[in-house]
């Protein structure tokens, strides 16, 4: 069979079946078309419901995406005004003065020494013969501490001595002689003339025996001061000579060389600078405490015995002294220390904290709150300092609510929000 003959074939084995399929959409159609013959005056009806549900569909979401993206923002920007409304008010913490104590401690420096302290020199030449007491000796008044070998001295004396036995034979025989004239001139034997020169003459040799009792007197004087005693009861903090050492007192025009250094410190003197404004409250009997490094937590009493009387227009500050027993040495004069001075009020007024304070051309003032939560400045007259608080002697009342750390900036009639230091308002 040829090619074109099977196409042929093909051809209209298929027609068969394309005609019935042909046949049968056709009466399909019109099957549909027959059973829809009732429906055409409802089909706009039902178009319009189902457009209008899909409007109503869209407007929804439309509506969910306006309320999920524009309100949060409307909200958030009613936040944000509200927010920048309230930080334009500052915000601030307050305290209110509390009464100051009546005692206030005042820790100055201190200066330590012995209550008596003195070198000791040698008044007379010579060699140091002996010492009879070495550093840390402690002596009593009129111990013996060294004896000087001063020959030139000794011969000195002797020859004094003698000067005064010659001095002494010619008063007596001068006298015996002056006694004997004016008996005689009473039986006119001798002349008025020669009397009185014997009366003279006896005179004269008995001024020139005092003046040899007085040179014998000043050497023997010389003497004693070889031999070198202790003023006072107290100890020798320095030794300064040896034995054989060349003792020169400065009367040959050298240095006096100290040979001893004694110290009493059975009581010390311990002095202070009290700064001008606190020395009103320091008197006589002002009790004290001596506190020194080496020694923590201990406190040696003392009381304040005297001050200068004046302020050092040098340092603007008053000099007292105070007497520290230190009978058991636990002390050594020359050490550094601290001296805690209790100072009393009478009247003790109120107190702020330090860092409410601010310093204008107007004075020292304080930043308060009123009622309305206004600032309020007021001038105040500082008084006693202690140190994180300050006292207020006048400008300020016990009710008054004083801003803390106030700005520089700040100004009267500024409101302001309260907080507590928590952070909530009030």
């Amino acid at each position: 069979m040829s090619s074109s003959n099977f196409d042929v074939t093909a051809r209209d084995a298929a027609a068969p079946g394309e005609a019935s399929a042909t046949a049968n959409s056709g009466q399909t159609g019109e099957a549909q078309r027959g059973g829809n013959a009732d429906v055409p005056a409802s089909q706009p009806s039902s178009t319009n419901h189902h457009r209008g549900r899909r409007f109503a569909v869209i407007a929804a979401a439309v509506a969910a995406a306006l309320a999920a993206g524009i309100v949060p923002r409307l909200s958030a920007h009613a936040a944000l005004k509200k927010q920048t409304a309230t930080l334009e008010v500052p915000a601030v913490q307050v305290t209110k003065p509390t009464v100051a104590p009546a005692d206030q401690p005042l820790l100055l420096p201190a200066d330590i020494e012995a209550n008596q302290q003195t070198p000791i020199f040698a008044r007379t030449n010579g060699y140091l013969k002996a010492w009879y007491a070495d550093i840390g000796a402690h002596v009593k008044a009129g111990q013996l501490l060294a004896v000087i070998d001063a020959p030139e001295v000794d011969a000195a004396l002797r020859a004094a001595r003698a000067d005064e036995q010659q001095a002494l034979a010619n008063d007596q025989l001068a006298q015996v002689t002056a006694s004997r004239w004016q008996q005689l001139v009473d039986t006119h034997a001798v002349s008025q003339q020669e009397t009185d020169i014997k009366v003279s003459d006896a005179q004269a040799k008995h001024a020139a025996l005092l003046a040899a009792q007085s040179n014998v007197a000043r050497l023997a004087q010389m003497q004693s001061y070889e031999k070198v005693y202790a003023p006072f009861d107290g100890v020798v903090t320095a030794r300064n000579v040896d034995v054989g050492a060349l003792i020169d007192a400065g009367s040959t025009g050298g240095p006096a060389r100290e040979m001893f250094d004694l110290a009493q410190t059975h009581t010390l003197r311990v002095y202070a600078d009290v700064p001008q404004n606190d020395a009103q409250a320091v008197s006589d009997g002002t009790p004290a405490c001596l506190v020194l490094t080496q020694q923590p937590g201990e406190c040696h009493a003392g009381t304040v015995v005297r001050n200068s009387g004046a302020i050092n227009p040098s340092t603007r500050t008053l000099r007292v002294e105070v007497d520290v027993p230190n009978d058991d040495g636990a002390v050594l004069p020359g050490s550094y220390g601290q001296l805690r001075l209790t100072l009393h009020s009478a009247q003790p007024g109120l107190s702020v904290p330090v860092n409410a304070l601010l310093y204008r051309p107007q004075g020292v003032q304080l930043a308060t709150v009123d009622a309305r939560h206004r600032v309020v400045l007021k001038t105040i007259t500082p008084g006693r300092d202690f140190g994180t608080r300050i006292e207020v002697a006048a400008g300020v009342g016990a009710n008054d609510q004083v801003i803390l750390n106030p700005s520089d900036s700040i100004t009267g009639g500024e409101p302001v929000r309260v907080v507590q230091a928590g952070g909530a308002q009030s």
